[in-house]
C-alpha cells in the first residue's frame, strides 16, 4: 500500500512562530476546547473565543478566520496520530495485514476518534466541508489503497461509500438512536469484510 506522507494534515504553525504569537494562539485554543466541551462548536461564536482567550478580534481573525478553523486546529493532533499510526503503526491498522482486516481496524479507529472528539469533527468537518479537509483527503488516499491491495475493480467508486458511514452526522445519529460504539464498530467491520470480498470475486 502506497499512502505519501505529504497527504498528512500540516501542522498549525510554522518553525518561525513568535513567542507571543504562540502564547496567543496556546490561549485560544486552551479557551475554544473549554467553550466546546459538551456543546456543538457552531454554537460557539468567535466573540465568546475572544472574549474567553483574552486576545482581540483582529488577533484571533488573522489565525482562525472562522469557528471551523479553530476546531480543525483542536482536532489536527488527534488526527494526525491515527494517520502516523495507518502509516506505521502494528497491524491491522498498520501494515502488514489483508486489506479487509485493515479497513475494518480502520472504522474501529475512527469510532473511537469520534468517540472522543464527536463535537471537534462536527464544528470542523461536517456537510460539504468535510470533503475538503486534509484528512479526509487521508482517509481517502488510506482506503483507495486497500482497495486496490485487494484486487477491487473500480476503487474510486468505493472510497466515499465507505467513508459515509464515518461521517460524524452518520456516528451521532446511530448513537442517538440506542447503538452503542461496540455495535456500531462491529458492523462496520462486517462491513468491511463482505464488501471486499463481493468486489473481489
Amino acid at each position: 500500500m502506497d499512502i505519501r506522507p505529504d497527504l498528512l494534515t500540516p501542522p498549525a504553525t510554522g518553525g518561525g512562530e513568535r513567542a507571543d504569537a504562540a502564547r496567543n494562539r496556546a490561549k485560544i485554543l486552551a479557551a475554544a476546547a473549554e467553550l466546546f466541551t459538551g456543546r456543538d462548536p457552531r454554537a460557539v461564536t468567535m466573540d465568546d473565543i475572544a472574549k474567553a482567550a483574552g486576545v482581540g478580534r483582529g488577533t484571533l481573525y488573522r489565525r482562525y478566520p472562522d469557528i471551523g478553523a479553530i476546531a480543525m486546529a483542536l482536532l489536527d493532533d488527534h488526527e494526525r496520530a491515527l494517520q502516523e499510526q495507518l502509516l506505521g503503526g502494528a497491524p491491522p491498522l498498520g501494515p502488514g495485514a489483508p486489506p479487509a482486516e485493515r479497513l475494518a481496524a480502520f472504522y474501529a479507529a475512527m469510532v473511537e476518534l469520534l468517540d472522543a472528539h464527536a463535537d471537534l469533527v462536527l464544528g470542523a468537518e461536517s456537510g460539504e466541508a468535510r470533503f475538503a479537509t486534509g484528512a479526509y483527503g487521508f482517509w481517502s488516499a488510506h482506503v483507495r489503497a486497500l482497495l486496490v491491495a485487494a484486487g477491487v475493480a473500480q476503487p474510486d467508486a468505493l472510497v466515499d461509500v465507505l467513508l459515509a458511514p464515518v461521517a460524524v452526522e452518520v456516528y451521532r445519529h446511530q448513537r442517538h438512536r440506542g447503538l452503542g460504539s461496540a455495535q456500531i464498530t462491529s458492523a462496520l467491520a462486517d462491513l468491511a469484510r463482505a464488501v471486499i470480498a463481493s468486489a473481489t470475486r
